[in-house]
């Protein structure tokens, strides 16, 4: 029996894209379901929303079967709100994938560092922060996840983006109806590389921000940030424009912002490192990329 080891975040978002994509090409459903309502019963408990059942190690006890080689497994991290410490989070489980291999799903706070450090063969990360760490900036703007690959340096890492699950929220441009009026102009990438001024992004987004909209587009932009506790929406309504994330734009139109051009997908991509690729790993790779996620970034 061959075991191919996956490299998956913790919690959130992208790890449900991945096990509702683990669901449907392997049926199991329940067990998907069972680690996404768990994690979001105790995200639930840590925000305050959600009265527990017991202290955190005796819920962490029931939801362990040592009995069950196939059961999921949970583990503790430090959360940062005040007065609780700890959260409950996914550690692993083991998928069957027919009578010699078996897929291993394995919690990590940052999949993506996981590979670069040869840890693991595959894992599923945000596409966001394969941009931030490895992409190279270039004048020409970044627009799909078909050019992330060709701007990675071989000399820096020997990860690469095999493909995304379309779980997909889009950095666009947002901008007051005011601003938009004053440059006469629709909310694209041509309308950043004419404008001058100030531009509200979030921190973490900076060399994303200009990744995507590429160095040119940048020239005469000023990046500020929202002050804290305040919300980038908020922010970007006071500064006029801004890039941010956004599925239907409803929450920057309650800001009084219009929505412009999506610059670039954010979905949970998944990674395959190189030198670590066997035939086992190739069969888990197509097993987790079908063709409701498009053509593969890298090939066989």
């Amino acid at each position: 029996m061959t075991t191919v080891s996956v490299a998956v975040p913790r919690k959130g978002r992208p790890l449900e894209a991945v096990l509702d994509r683990l669901a449907d090409e392997t049926g199991v459903a329940g067990l998907a379901d069972d680690v996404i309502s768990t994690l979001r019963y105790e995200k639930a408990v840590t925000k305050g929303d959600q009265s527990a059942t017991g202290d955190v190690y005796e819920r962490l006890a029931t939801y362990s079967d040592d009995a069950d080689p196939h059961a999921p497994e949970y583990t503790l991290v430090r959360d940062d709100r005040q007065g609780m410490p700890r959260r409950i989070v996914f550690d692993s489980v083991a998928v069957p994938v027919d009578d010699d291999l078996t897929l291993r799903l394995v919690g990590r706070e940052e999949p993506f560092r996981a590979l670069r450090k040869h840890e693991m063969p595959l894992g599923f990360d945000s596409a966001d922060l394969f941009l931030e760490e490895v992409v190279e900036l270039r004048d020409e703007p970044l627009a799909e996840l078909g050019d992330v690959n060709e701007r990675v340096d071989p000399r820096d890492t020997d990860v690469r983006l095999v493909a995304g699950l379309g779980d997909t929220v889009w950095h666009s441009v947002l901008a007051t109806p005011e601003v938009a009026r004053e440059h006469d102009a629709d909310l694209t990438r041509a309308f950043v590389d004419a404008y001058e001024g100030d531009l509200c992004i979030s921190p973490r987004y900076e060399r994303l921000v200009e990744g995507v909209l590429g160095t040119g587009a940048t020239d005469g932009i000023e990046f500020c940030y929202p002050e804290n506790g305040q919300s980038e929406e908020a922010a970007i309504a006071e500064t006029g424009i801004g890039v941010y994330l956004t599925v239907s734009g409803s929450t920057a139109r309650d800001h009084g912002l219009e929505v412009g051009e999506h610059l670039f997908p954010s979905e949970t991509v998944l990674l395959r490192s190189e030198p670590e690729v066997t035939d086992a790993v190739e069969r888990v790779a197509d097993l987790l990329v079908t063709a409701e996620t498009g053509t593969r970034l890298v090939t066989q």
